[in-house]
């Protein structure tokens, strides 16, 4: 019987929708009546009492006051300047670095994704893995962080 008013009663709807909107209206007026009845408090001062001033810097000696001269220009070697060589691969990019011929560093720029480098392992020395089969780089490396 209760089941048949409430199928027949096209009023119901809307009273859920009131009670509803009676619920939201109470449930966001509270926390601002809870905060609106909070005690005033009186601004205290961010600095305690008790500071003391700090000393005046004194003034370098003469000497120390200049800049050291530049040292003398010095020309870089050739042989010891990073050789980098770009080689596109289909949308990828990659970029070969050496020095003395050595290659000891290779960027791989993805078409999607950030890049990522494979190194020459030089911390092994003369250690090698059984699983590894005489390999010297090492497993790809993304960067983190840049300072």
């Amino acid at each position: 019987m209760i089941l048949g008013r409430i199928q027949n009663n096209p009023d119901l709807p809307v009273t859920n929708m009131y009670r509803l909107i009676f619920i939201l209206l109470l449930s966001s007026t509270i926390p601002v009546m809870a905060q609106t009845e909070q005690p005033k408090q009186t601004k205290k001062s961010s600095q305690p009492d008790n500071l003391i001033p700090l000393p005046e810097i004194p003034e370098l000696p003469r000497d120390l006051a200049d800049p050291p001269p530049h040292p003398p220009d010095i020309q870089p070697d050739p042989e010891l300047e990073t050789q980098v060589t770009i080689i596109k691969r289909g949308e990828d990019t990659i970029e070969e670095h050496r020095i003395n011929g050595e290659l000891l560093m290779i960027k791989v720029i993805p078409r999607i994704g950030p890049p990522y480098y494979l190194k020459k392992n030089t911390g092994r020395g003369s250690h090698t893995h059984a699983g590894e089969a005489g390999i010297d780089v090492s497993p790809p490396m993304w960067q983190l962080f840049k300072f």
